[in-house]
């Protein structure tokens, strides 16, 4: 059943509190493209996931089962057959304090790794749009893009501001998609403070 069927307000997304052991798991490259490729696009088969990421079935295996075993992936009781297993991400959504694993290095590393990825893949996507822009249309070429500003903010204020931002995200994410020329699009959304320059 899609969510244009439903009635009443669609669930809310289930959310993770990263533990340390969890972002320990999920800093690895593979594991972090499988666990968004669950959460976009639903339930799959390591075999399928393999084929999707141009990697072998027996790493994208091994994988699911890390996920597995720190609570991020779930089978699909649903779908399974015989030896076919089927993987689904167990949250939409992950989130963490840095402050968290002040007190745990690995940790802390890890968390500095997952979020230098978040920018890699937020460059590789940039890049890869404006390489094929040119053969969208018009409305898509207007609507997508990315822009900066600096204001004059305090940690509370960043963080009123980045709260925010993200209500309007889970609102529009809420909201039934319309009919039309419909595309999953990649939101980020960053806030950091400007540091003193250096040329």
């Amino acid at each position: 059943m899609d969510a244009t069927s439903t009635s009443g307000p669609p669930p809310e997304p289930r959310q993770v509190h990263l533990d340390s052991r969890q972002v320990r798991t999920l800093a690895h490259p593979l594991r972090m493209r499988l666990l968004g490729s669950l959460r976009v696009d639903g339930p799959a088969t390591a075999t399928a996931l393999a084929e999707k990421l141009g990697t072998n079935t027996g790493a994208t295996s091994y994988h699911l089962r890390q996920l597995a075993e720190v609570g991020l992936v779930t089978e699909d009781p649903d779908r399974g057959s015989g030896r076919q297993r089927w993987w689904q991400a167990a949250h939409d959504i992950s989130n963490f304090e840095p402050t968290d694993f002040d007190d745990d290095p690995d940790a802390r590393a890890a968390v500095q790794w997952i979020q230098a990825d978040q920018v890699r893949v937020m460059a590789d996507l940039a890049e890869r749009w404006m390489g094929v822009e040119h053969h969208q249309s018009r409305e898509w070429r207007d609507a997508a893009g990315m822009g900066d500003l600096v204001l004059p903010l305090d940690p509370a204020r960043l963080r009123a501001l980045n709260d925010e931002l993200w209500a309007v995200l889970m609102r529009y994410r809420d909201q039934p998609a319309p009919d039309g020329d419909v595309k999953p699009v990649h939101m980020f959304v960053a806030g950091f403070p400007r540091l003193e320059e250096r040329w």
